[in-house]
């Protein structure tokens, strides 16, 4: 459930956000390389099938949350051709990263990245048409506060797309997901990005958080509408939707 307190750095007297701020600003120099990488680049599949989502809705304005680097953001500009997205991180390490490439790409007059939190999101209600996280809300510190601020900037009839890790329950997938996710993951993250603690907070986050019918629920209690959850390869990612 979303109050199980799993952090990057269990001796540290931070608070969780300030962990993930920290641990982000740590390895975002290697971040893009190791989820192409360590997904076989399969990620970039599960993110188009994320924003495919929003196609009919054509969103002119468009919140995307825990951005990072801003891979998401270009991928939506690419595929939806919103006016503008504007991109939040608590990390401005991975913003710096994502800056650079929106500047190389020339999209600055398109996307915006700025240092911002989920759970106070720094615009009026009803902003946006359209609201993306791509694997980032189980980082956030408290789960409803953060989906409550979406709504809450989220224009009627807009709708709440999150791309989010799950855990596979078919065998042999399950089995092979966590041998992969508990030994593997946390040695690419030391020897790739210099980052053990980083690696093995992924799986452990992954497993605490909730999924399913179980995060649907708590889209719905949080006030989203119409919302819909579909799996990805076996269950490893699943696609949450829900509009206000």
């Amino acid at each position: 459930m979303s109050d199980k307190k799993i952090v990057p750095f269990a001796t540290s007297a931070l608070s969780k956000k300030e962990q993930v701020a920290t641990m982000f600003n740590d390895i975002a120099h290697r971040y893009d390389f190791l989820n192409h990488f360590m997904s076989l680049g399969i990620d970039i599949q599960w993110r188009k099938k994320a924003l495919k989502q929003l196609k009919a809705l054509q969103p002119k304005k468009m919140l995307d949350v825990a951005t990072g680097t801003g891979d998401f953001a270009i991928m939506a500009n690419k595929m939806l051709q919103p006016d503008t997205i504007t991109g939040i991180d608590i990390s401005e390490g991975m913003l710096s990263h994502g800056r650079e490439k929106i500047n190389k790409l020339g999209l600055n007059n398109k996307i915006t990245l700025q240092l911002g939190d989920s759970e106070t999101i720094s615009f009026p209600d009803k902003t946006f048409d359209a609201i993306t996280v791509a694997y980032g809300v189980r980082n956030f510190e408290h789960l409803e506060k953060g989906l409550s601020e979406m709504l809450r900037v989220l224009k009627p009839g807009g709708k709440l797309v999150i791309l989010e890790f799950s855990n596979p329950t078919v065998f042999p997938i399950k089995q092979l997901y966590n041998l992969y996710f508990r030994y593997i993951t946390p040695l690419i993250g030391k020897w790739i990005a210099k980052s053990e603690a980083a690696y093995t907070y992924l799986p452990e986050s992954v497993k605490a958080f909730p999924q399913g019918q179980e995060m649907c629920n708590i889209l719905t209690n949080t006030g989203f509408q119409a919302v819909t959850c579909k799996k990805l390869t076996f269950g490893i990612s699943s696609i949450y939707c829900g509009s206000r």
